[in-house]
């Protein structure tokens, strides 16, 4: 085997890859095109990712499509639903506004890119218009894209993410209540917490 090296440079890193494809440069844009928009407004899924003093944080968002609102060429609005108040992404923001959001449509193998800056929003009339099942967010995050494209579908080609036979049986993978248990070396107990789950979810979902 090799002895491995490290990447250091930017000029080592495109001398090892070359230039990028010129698609890869002319599709970024800094605001939200009609098409961009598109994608917005179809996806029940984006991955927000935030950094803060403590480091980095990855965070899914869902809700049914449209969730996230576009009001012009450069914001959008995003609810922050019901969770478990750890705020992780919340708190960063208020910290370091830089954000980063990857929207996902299920049976579609592009996603959509958008890095800007967010803002967290209180404006109780304007949230009502969030509401699901009567449920009305406490805040509303406010994003203003600074760097727009889409990616190219080969990633989600080769994980074959949205082929049925790439799906993954819940119950080869550990419960949330294996999980906790392991942690606490039992002091959650993985079967209890399991069984009080559906309806934990049922309850705490909005």
């Amino acid at each position: 085997m090799s002895a491995a090296r490290h990447i250091t440079t930017i000029a080592d890193l495109e001398a090892l890859y070359g230039a990028p494809m010129g698609a890869a440069l002319t599709k970024e844009v800094d605001y939200i095109t009609d098409q961009y928009r598109v994608f917005i407004e179809k996806a029940p899924f984006v991955v927000v990712a935030t950094v803060g003093p403590e480091g980095l944080d990855c965070s899914p968002r869902g809700d049914p499509v449209g969730f996230v609102r576009v009001i012009d060429r450069k914001r959008m609005l995003i609810p922050d639903r019901r969770g478990n108040n750890r705020m992780d992404s919340m708190r960063n923001i208020i910290r370091d506004p830089r954000i980063s959001l990857l929207f996902l449509i299920p049976g579609v193998n592009e996603t959509l890119r958008i890095n800007g800056r967010a803002r967290i929003i209180v404006d109780e009339g304007l949230a009502k218009t969030f509401a699901v099942n009567e449920k009305v967010p406490t805040t509303l995050l406010e994003v203003t894209a600074e760097r727009v494209y889409y990616q190219c579908p080969k990633a989600l080609i080769r994980s074959k993410l949205w082929t049925i036979e790439a799906q993954v049986p819940r119950s080869a993978l550990p419960t949330g209540g294996q999980i906790l248990a392991e942690i606490t070396k039992n002091a959650v107990n993985a079967e209890e917490y399991d069984a009080a789950y559906p309806e934990r979810i049922r309850q705490t979902i909005y």
